[in-house]
Parts: C-alpha cells; sequence; structure tokens
C-alpha cells in the first residue's frame, strides 16, 4: 500500500514538472504618467512596477515599461506580440492616459500631442483592438487589464478641430468585446472615469488587482468579483470596475496545490497550472523591487499595499533615512572628501573612464565588503555589486547610480576598512599560497589584517563605523 502511495506521488509530481515546463506565460505591463503635453499621473509608473513584480512571482515573463513614448511603446509591443506567439497566458496591462473616439479605444504615450481626430487615428495614439489582435491574437487565454479609464486630455481640442463634421469624443473608455479565450477587465464602467489614487500609492483598481488575482486557489473570474467588490468599498460606491469576458474554462495564475495536480496540462478550456506562490512571495518580490529606492513614493506605494506588511519597519525606517538625508555620522567619516563628490553624478562612462582592470575591481568589491556593504569578490561588477554599490553610495551621501567616477572611487580607497583589502598584484601571490602546507593555508585571513598595532586600531575602528553605517543601509 505504501508503495503504491509513493508511486501515486511521484506522477503527480511528474506530471506537475511537466506541465510547468509546458506552461508559457508573457505579460505586457506599462505605466505612463510623465505626459508631455497634458497633465501627469504620479501613480500608473508605481502601478505597473507593483504588477510587473507580481506576474513575476507567478512564472510570467514580462516585457515592463514606464513613461514611454510612441517609438519605445511600439517596440515593447513588438517584442511582446513575438514572444507572446503561442504562449498559453498572454496578458496585456496598461495604466495611464487612454481615450475614446468615435467608439474605438486608444492608449496615449507620453508624447502625444493630438489637435484633431486625424492625428488620434494616423498614429499619434495606439489603438486597443488592433493592438491586442496582432500582439495576443493566437495565445491560449489573454487577459487585458486597462487602468486608463480617467478623463480624456484632449477632448476640448479635438472637438474644437472638428467643426466641420460630427465626432464622438468620450470621457473615459468605449465598451469592449472580448474574443474566445479573452477577459477584458475595465477600472470602470464605459464612459466614466476612474480615480488615479493618492499620490505615490497604488491606484484602487491596481491595488484590488495585486491584492487578488494571483491568490492562490482563486480562479481568475472569481478573482475579478473580489477586484469589483474592493474597488467599490474603497471608493465608497464611486467606481466600480467593469469587465467582458469570453473565457471558457478555469483559468488559474496560481492555482493551489490541489488545482494544481488536478489540471496537470494545459487544455483547450484554459485551464492552465502554474507554480504555486504564497501571498507572501508577492510581497517578497514587491519588497525587492522598491528596497533600494529613494523615491518616497515608492516606499509608500509598498506600505499602502501591505499596510501591515513583513518589511514595514525597513520600509519605515528607509523612508525616515530619505527624509533626513545622510547623517552626520556619515558626513563626518567623509570628511576630507572633495565636495563635487556628493554631486557629481556617476554612469557607466565615468567608470569605464577609470580604467579599472579585474585586480581593481576585486580591491573595490573587498573593500565594501569590509566596511559592511557584503558582496562577492569576483573582479566582475555584476547586478549585485551594483546594488551593493548603490546601497554604499546612498550612505555616504553620493548621487546612488551603482556606477563609479573617479572622486568617488578616490573616497572609496581613502576609507579605512577593517580587513586591509587585496590590490591586483596580490593574484601573482596565489599560486604560491596554493602550495604552501595545509597549516599555513589555515591561518591566511590573518595574513589580510594590518600588522601594526596603531593601524590595526585605526582599521577596527574604521570597520565598526563603516559596518554600522552599512547595516543601516543594507536593505
Amino acid at each position: 500500500m505504501r508503495t503504491l502511495t509513493l508511486l501515486a506521488s511521484l506522477i503527480c509530481m511528474a506530471l506537475s514538472v511537466s506541465a510547468a515546463k509546458a506552461d508559457r506565460r508573457v505579460a505586457f505591463v506599462v505605466g505612463n504618467g510623465s505626459y508631455k503635453n497634458v497633465a501627469q499621473l504620479p501613480n500608473p509608473p508605481i502601478d505597473a512596477k507593483a504588477m510587473a513584480a507580481t506576474l513575476r512571482n507567478v512564472g510570467f515573463e514580462v516585457i515592463e515599461g514606464s513613461n514611454l513614448t510612441r517609438d519605445q511603446m511600439t517596440e515593447k509591443l513588438l517584442d511582446f506580440g513575438r514572444k507572446a506567439q503561442g504562449s498559453d497566458v498572454a496578458v496585456f496591462y496598461y495604466a495611464g492616459h487612454g481615450i475614446a473616439v468615435s467608439g474605438s479605444n486608444y492608449l496615449l504615450p507620453v508624447d502625444a500631442d493630438i489637435k484633431s481626430e486625424m492625428d488620434v487615428k494616423l498614429g499619434a495614439a495606439i489603438n486597443i483592438d488592433l493592438t491586442l489582435e496582432q500582439t495576443m491574437g493566437d495565445a491560449k487565454v489573454k487577459l487585458v487589464f486597462l487602468d486608463a479609464c480617467r478623463d480624456n486630455p484632449f477632448a476640448a481640442k479635438i472637438k474644437s478641430n472638428s467643426a466641420t463634421r460630427s465626432v464622438n469624443v468620450q470621457s473615459g473608455l468605449a465598451e469592449m468585446k472580448s474574443g474566445e479565450g479573452t477577459l477584458i477587465a475595465f477600472a470602470t464602467g464605459p464612459g466614466q472615469t476612474a480615480l488615479d489614487g493618492q499620490e505615490g500609492n497604488n491606484s484602487p483598481f491596481t491595488r484590488a488587482l495585486i491584492d487578488n488575482i494571483t491568490k492562490p486557489g482563486v480562479e481568475i473570474q472569481q478573482a475579478m468579483t473580489s477586484v469589483r467588490a474592493q474597488v467599490n468599498e474603497e471608493t465608497r460606491k464611486g467606481q466600480l470596475p467593469w469587465g467582458h469576458t469570453n473565457l471558457i474554462g478555469a483559468v488559474y495564475l496560481n492555482p493551489s496545490q490541489q488545482t494544481q495536480v488536478a489540471n496537470a496540462a494545459p487544455t483547450a478550456s484554459g485551464n492552465v497550472p502554474a507554480a504555486a506562490s504564497s501571498s507572501d512571495g508577492v510581497e517578497l518580490e514587491y519588497w525587492r523591487s522598491v528596497k533600494e529606492s529613494n523615491k518616497p513614493e515608492e516606499l509608500n506605494a509598498y506600505l499602502s499595499a501591505y499596510p501591515n506588511g513583513q518589511f514595514k519597519a525597513l520600509a519605515l525606517a528607509r523612508l525616515a533615512a530619505i527624509k533626513s538625508g545622510p547623517s552626520t555620522a556619515t558626513r563626518n567619516l567623509n570628511s576630507g572628501i572633495d565636495p563635487a563628490t556628493f554631486t557629481d553624478d556617476a554612469s557607466q562612462l565615468t567608470e569605464d573612464q577609470i580604467g579599472l582592470d579585474k585586480g581593481q575591481r576585486r580591491d573595490v568589491q573587498r573593500r565594501l565588503t569590509g566596511l559592511g556593504f557584503d558582496t562577492k569578490v569576483t573582479g566582475a561588477f555584476t547586478d549585485e555589486t551594483r546594488s551593493v554599490l548603490k546601497r554604499w553610495q546612498a550612505a555616504r551621501g553620493y548621487p546612488s547610480t551603482g556606477y563609479l567616477n573617479k572622486l568617488q572611487h578616490k573616497a572609496l580607497l581613502s576609507e579605512i576598512v577593517a580587513a586591509a583589502p587585496a590590490t591586483a598584484s596580490d593574484d601573482s601571490a596565489k599560486p604560491a599560497r596554493r602550495a604552501a602546507p595545509a597549516q599555513a593555508q589555515s591561518s591566511a585571513p590573518v595574513q589580510h589584517r594590518n600588522s601594526g598595532g596603531g593601524d590595526a586600531g585605526a582599521a577596527f575602528v574604521g570597520g565598526v563605523v563603516g559596518g554600522m553605517m552599512g547595516g543601516m543601509f543594507r536593505r
């Protein structure tokens, strides 16, 4: 009996793994807010960042963008269209300005400057129906979320320039019908306008999507019922999301273990399995996306989405640090540093101008670790090293870019660390150390310490101060 139970478990596991490998998920996520010719919207980029993190956490490959021009949106859409071909689930999410003209809906790039209906139809805006047909047409399941039902910012211009004939310019977006295997969800009903939300936070609609669509074991149409209820309650019945669905089967973005085994392979009915993930995982991914940010609005968005979250204390501490600026202790640590170090930006170009070889990059990594900003010593500046550099820069009050310039590199070399970092010339000593007896090798860590009593004391104090400052910003 035990053997049969074990065999059944192994079969279920094999089916689950096979289904997960077969399942292909692609998402287009864009938030446009920094418009050049009409009123700006503060929240869509924040909404898009949160939605992208949520979808990645349940296995989506996300094509993501914020504040995109017409050309940039077209480039992202072409990439999305290529990757969405034959996919099991394709998601289209857009937050920003959208307009309805003569019954058709259009998305607005940040460089849109629309003076007439002709401008709209000749390409200044992006036709939603055509876009969805061209990019998601052959995906098995198509989910469309449009947080774009705001007032038409170009309505007055279009009407005033269309005096010779009637033109229908609506508030909000027009009604759309969904084809087979498609769900379309709007932030509010046709012809109505939706709320952008409090500045620095997610909009009510996006917040409700994040809270509900990836709950374990919740089918997408059930999730959208919860989305409508949440938005309706949060806006005190001022906004009610609307949608149209032609799904012909159950769709789970995050099935429970039981659901995953029951639907172990994608079917024509739309049952699509995905790797199980807890709501804690969604929160963790969200926190990772904002924890290095120096923008209060992004940290406030996390606190709004998770008012009692695991990282609430860290988010509040980070906000306090941003508000107060670099501490006096940090400035004292960097006393004698060229004042331009605190203002001059660094980039890939300024770093290339330093001409760091592999040994000097290792030196930088060792120094960062010695100062309490732990990173791997590889001689290559990976994404991890860039993240650590940002923390060090923020801790010292320098522009936080993740790249070095000559002034910042000089400042780093001037800091006292607990363990004297090896320089590029140390590489030549490695073969000799490898050939040393085991007893000598066991004492190798001691070789990295300063031998002079005074130097060792200074190094210890410097290391403690650096470690404390690094610890404050490590998260």
